[in-house]
């Protein structure tokens, strides 16, 4: 039972942050407006209920002292005139008691006061109209000392002393008195009474509720003045807000608009890589098949034996020179005409897997260097451009590793990120500074333009322990091209 009892409190507690977290989330997603009128609502009103208390406490406080001090004013004028030199009187006479009993039996007092009792310092009571009372001695209560120290004390509706206070059902004023003497102000005794306050209770209760009344019209005033504020503020954020979001919207368009001139301008850059590589083979076929024939035709009749015996007749030889220079003028015709570029037309219809192995076994036929060849993922649809681009930065990474690194621990790795291809050509050589590119290492510069023309990113990592080259492609972007 213990382990299942703390099973539950553990769920408690985990679930805790969760019901704080949601009813985070359900406020934030509440308007201003409504935030306002439940947290504004509630500052609002637990600031009525405590200034109204504040309030209603001082005024009960003032109008009881004041009351109280009024009806000791009055029931100490009537009564010091009977009372003996207290100084010098430790118990009153029975003509005393008797005039107290008919003063206070009778008249005004008889119908104000409740009850009466006369104090003497050490506690004992010298008078009261609850005769079993007189002569006892009782410990000095907080109202005592504070009314033999020379103040007016009032309490409404406190405790009773006696039964006979309690069974009435009065409202009461319990008011200490203290008796001075005339000539040295010293307070010789106090006068406790209970004046019936049956209609001071309903005045006072009626002014409480009028200052209740009161508060709360301000308070309410306050709020729904700042309310409205807060509502016409609220109303402003909305518009602002529709205002935003529109704004947002036509920005969206915008950023779409730009993405697809984006990749207009990277499928122009695709193609104008496509039409070079193409033109490159052009060029190189017609270097082949024209021009390098004719001077190799010139060639070999500037080396033909009528040129070189001296005794061939001067006819002969302009004849053959004539043949020589036909042969040069033709090439450089060819050579100013020759407008295609080389091609690589078996790596345009080849898979990527495919176009790796031609690279690698093309590398390693032409330098005899043995290249590790590893490619993780399937197969994926590439544009002619992107399967160029990645044959020539493996043919140019690894003749720059056989250059500069002599072959060492060459390796060609590909392998697919999410979306991206990524393409690593690696060797194990001394490295090199990427911040500093000699000129003889201008085709890293090349294979730089060519990966970024197709909107993909290059980079070149290299240490003591080797350099890595490395080019990452869009599959989804170079896809559409």
């Amino acid at each position: 039972m213990p382990l299942a009892r703390r099973a539950a409190d553990q769920a408690g507690g985990d679930m805790a942050p969760y019901r704080a977290t949601r009813l985070i989330d359900r406020w934030n997603a509440l308007s201003l407006a409504t935030q306002f009128l439940l947290a504004g609502g509630l500052f609002s009103l637990s600031a009525m209920i405590v200034v109204g208390i504040s309030v209603t406490s001082q005024i009960e406080a003032a109008v009881t002292r004041n009351s109280a001090s009024a009806t000791a004013l009055y029931v100490d004028s009537v009564i010091a005139p009977l009372l003996p030199d207290m100084r010098r009187s430790e118990m009153l006479d029975e003509s005393v008691a008797h005039a107290l009993d008919e003063t206070l039996g009778q008249g005004a007092l008889g119908t104000r006061l409740e009850s009466f009792k006369l104090w003497r310092r050490d506690g004992t009571i010298l008078y009261s109209t609850n005769k079993d009372l007189v002569g006892k001695r009782f410990p000095l209560s907080d109202n005592l000392r504070a009314a033999f120290a020379g103040d007016i004390v009032a309490e409404l509706d406190k405790h009773y002393d006696d039964q006979a206070e309690r069974d009435s059902g009065l409202h009461l004023l319990e008011i200490y008195n203290p008796m001075l003497q005339p000539w040295s102000g010293e307070v010789v005794a106090v006068l406790e009474f209970d004046e019936i306050a049956t209609d001071f209770e309903k005045d006072l209760r009626q002014a409480l509720v009028r200052t209740w009344f009161d508060v709360a019209a301000v308070t309410a005033v306050f709020f729904l003045g700042l309310s409205v504020i807060v509502f016409r503020g609220s109303r402003t954020i909305r518009s602002q807000s529709r205002s935003l979001k529109q704004r947002i919207a036509e920005l969206s368009v915008l950023v779409a608009q730009n993405r697809m001139l984006r990749l207009r301008v990277q499928r122009a850059s695709q193609r104008a890589t496509a039409l070079n590589e193409r033109y490159l083979r052009r060029i190189g076929a017609d270097l082949h098949d024209g021009p390098a024939q004719l001077v190799a035709l010139a060639a070999l009749g500037i080396d033909s034996p009528v040129l070189a015996d001296p005794a061939t007749p001067a006819a002969a030889r302009a004849r053959e020179l004539q043949v020589v220079k036909a042969n040069l003028d033709d090439a450089m015709r060819e050579i100013r005409n020759v407008s295609k570029g080389l091609m690589l037309p078996h790596v345009e219809n080849a898979e990527l897997t495919e176009i790796l192995e031609l690279a690698v076994r093309a590398h390693e036929e032409r330098t005899g260097v043995k290249v590790m060849l590893s490619m993780t993922g399937g197969h994926t649809p590439l544009s002619p451009a992107a399967k160029i681009c990645i044959f020539r930065f493996i043919q140019e990474g690894l003749n720059n590793g056989f250059r500069h690194a002599g072959g060492a621990g060459q390796s060609v790795g590909k392998h697919f990120d999410g979306e991206r291809v990524c393409i690593e050509v690696s060797d194990t050589g001394p490295g090199f500074d990427p911040k500093i590119i000699h000129p003889e290492r201008l085709g890293l510069i090349g294979l730089r333009e060519r990966v970024e023309s197709l909107g993909g990113q290059f980079g070149v990592t290299s240490s003591q322990n080797g350099t890595v080259v490395k080019m990452v492609l869009n599959i989804v972007e170079i896809g559409q091209a």
